[in-house]
């Protein structure tokens, strides 16, 4: 593995790093605090796994439903116990990470139980996972998944588009979609909610995680949405839609990096909403739309903020990359809440 460069003035911090020093940034389980690596990533694995049980034998559920015809396209739906009509409940759509390398909706129904008991329809995405699927497959796969379950619920009251880690990467990509013209169909996007993830792929490329991948330097920028947002041509949801860029207390110094940029706003010239949480519900003030005035950051990097979007960074207290994720599993951890809240727009 070829370490990356020394980098420029004003360059990015990962291009500075030895190439021990990156794969270290780039290995989550090595920044964990409660439970050695091994232990953690076994941890993770079973709390998805028995969560995903228990929805599956507790909840009225559609399993592997094809959203297409590849491998790996299929989804889960987990139904809230109350029936509604014309199935117009909202839609909580999660991406599951894995670097993806691993992972499976079927280990992935974390908040299943939570969110169905207040009356939110979870919808678990899988897709075809390295070295059989590429990046630009699986961007390409979870955004036909989202127009599927458009499509197959029209009446429902939001979809509240989530990913953990590499889902959060998918899940940022879909910032990026014209709907109607690339899908033929508009989904009724009411939120994002990114879970450390990464949104600029380049330091990827000089990691072990790129193995399976095979990303170029062309390839990981194409699919980097760090690069792309003042690109895009239509706002999903509206600019009023929220995106909620989350990162454990606990994560890398480079995933936090790579939130804080994507989300990045200097807090003198933007009304974007940084908050670290302390409570049950979403830290700081409610969530403002961006002033028509707002200035851009000092940076060449494009951000939520830049591109006028109502944003929020979140830091999660005392979690770290994993445990962020299966915190979902109970029903007054923060995230949960802070996911509830937003779905029912309460203060």
């Amino acid at each position: 593995m070829e370490a990356p460069r020394e980098g420029r003035r004003g360059e990015a911090p990962w291009k500075k790093m030895s190439g021990e020093e990156l794969e270290k940034q780039y290995s989550p389980s090595r920044w964990t605090v409660r439970r050695g690596p091994e232990e953690t990533l076994r941890t993770y694995s079973e709390i998805g796994i028995e969560a995903t049980r228990r929805a599956r034998t507790s909840r009225r559920s559609l399993l592997d439903v094809p959203y297409g015809a590849g491998e790996g396209e299929t989804l889960d739906v987990y139904f809230p116990e109350a029936a509604a009509a014309a199935d117009a409940w909202p839609l909580f759509v999660f991406l599951h990470g894995g670097y993806w390398q691993s992972g499976s909706k079927d280990q992935s129904a974390y908040m299943a139980g939570p969110l169905t008991a207040r009356g939110v329809a979870v919808v678990v995405v899988g897709y075809t996972l390295a070295p059989k699927g590429t990046l630009d497959q699986m961007v390409d796969q979870a955004a036909r998944s989202i127009a599927f379950v458009q499509k197959r619920f029209p009446c429902n009251e939001g979809i509240y588009l989530c990913g953990h880690s590499a889902g959060a990467h998918l899940a940022a990509m879909m910032l990026l979609v014209n709907w109607p013209t690339e899908r033929g169909v508009t989904p009724n996007l009411k939120a994002f909610f990114l879970m450390s993830g990464v949104y600029d792929l380049g330091p990827i490329v000089h990691t072990s995680v790129n193995a399976p991948l095979r990303m170029t330097p062309e390839d990981a920028r194409r699919n980097s949405a760090q690069w792309h947002l003042e690109a895009a041509s239509a706002k999903p949801g509206g600019p009023a839609c929220p995106v909620l860029v989350i990162v454990g207390q606990h994560d890398s110094p480079e995933f936090r990096r790579q939130a804080r940029e994507f989300f990045q706003a200097p807090q003198t010239t933007h009304r974007c909403v940084l908050s670290t949480c302390s409570g049950p519900g979403p830290g700081g003030e409610p969530l403002s739309p961006l002033p028509a005035a707002c200035s851009p950051p000092p940076s060449s990097r494009q951000t939520l903020c830049r591109g006028g979007r109502r944003a929020s960074f979140e830091d999660i207290p005392d979690v770290d990359h994993f445990e962020i994720v299966w915190k979902l599993t109970e029903r007054d951890s923060v995230l949960t809440q802070m996911i509830l809240k937003t779905i029912f727009q309460e203060c």
